[in-house]
């Protein structure tokens, strides 16, 4: 079952080149063609080479080229025989400068999702190719009230939506907040998990999810803010208010619907629940007892459930 909040998007009008630090890495390759090397001992004259200078545009249009975030392969023209190409070339840099053998050859650029693939030749002249991506990107940040949710707290699911079903194809599992995350031109479908850290340090998620549909459009950012609206409550079976903790108590949080929300065991267990009403069922020396009680978004609390 799923609690939605509020989302907002921004669509900032500035050039993606400008918003993008370069990558790290570097050329798997290094720049510029080698000096031809004299005949062998066997007579065979070394293959020519020729320059390649590689680099990607979001949009035709674009004056700049894309700073960082590119991978680019290089793959032969002609198919192997169970249909793929052999890679010769890869480079994780957003301008590298290739040496290769005279040839034809398909050039494929990463970004994030986003890609393009392009026929080249090469003929011993020096060669300046642009790929164009006709990609932009999204940013996402999370909000719980007012406070930003650290991003490890998130986990961020995108789906290219179809006519009746927004979660029709899952294009990411994974994303992180904060990060800008590369994609074609085009509508999503944007989901957000608040994730909950339970005994032992392992991450559950929680019911606080948040729903958003977003427009990405070539050579912008789209910056989108989520709030989820939850908060964390702590478990108690006792024999009186304010009384000790129970120990060897098993909880179960049902929604008033009768929906099981998580099942938990100890003197105290603590949760994330999302805003709304629940029932907490607790069970104790084979005897079970139940309270409702109330979320408030950012109200962190103890729920005592009274045994009797």
């Amino acid at each position: 079952m799923r609690f939605g909040s509020r989302a907002c998007a921004l669509l900032v009008p500035i050039s993606l080149a400008a918003a993008i630090a370069p990558a790290c890495g570097q050329s798997l390759l290094e720049s510029g063609p080698p000096p031809l090397r004299p005949q062998n001992h066997s007579g065979a004259v070394p293959v020519p080479h020729s320059a390649l200078s590689l680099s990607a545009y979001y949009t035709q249009g674009d004056n700049h080229p894309v700073a960082g975030g590119v991978i680019w392969r290089v793959f032969e023209e002609n198919t192997q025989s169970n249909g793929s190409r052999k890679m010769i070339a890869e480079a994780n840099n957003a301008l590298p400068s290739l040496s290769l053998p005279n040839g034809t050859y398909m050039v494929h650029a990463t970004y994030g999702l986003a890609g393009a693939t392009k026929k080249i030749v090469l003929s011993g002249l020096p060669l300046n190719e642009k790929v164009v991506l006709n990609a932009g990107a999204l940013r996402i940040v999370g909000m719980l009230g007012e406070t930003p949710i650290a991003p490890a707290k998130l986990r961020i699911s995108i789906y290219v939506p179809e006519r009746g079903n927004s979660e029709a194809k899952l294009v990411l599992a994974d994303g992180k907040a904060d990060e800008i995350i590369g994609l074609p031109e085009g509508n999503y479908h944007v989901v957000s998990t608040l994730l909950d850290t339970v005994s032992g340090g392992a991450v559950s998620a929680t019911n606080s999810v948040i729903n958003a549909d977003l427009k990405v459009q070539a050579g912008k950012i789209t910056d989108t803010t989520l709030r989820h609206s939850a908060a964390q409550i702590t478990l108690k079976l006792v024999n009186n208010p304010g009384g000790e903790a129970l120990a060897n108590t098993s909880f179960t949080i049902l929604t008033p619907g009768g929906d099981v929300i998580r099942e938990m065991i100890g003197a105290f267990p603590s949760l994330v629940l999302a805003a709304g009403e629940y029932i907490a069922i607790a069970r104790h020396d084979n005897k079970t007892y139940q309270a409702t009680f109330k979320v408030t978004s950012t109200m962190d609390r103890d729920v005592e459930v009274l045994a009797r």
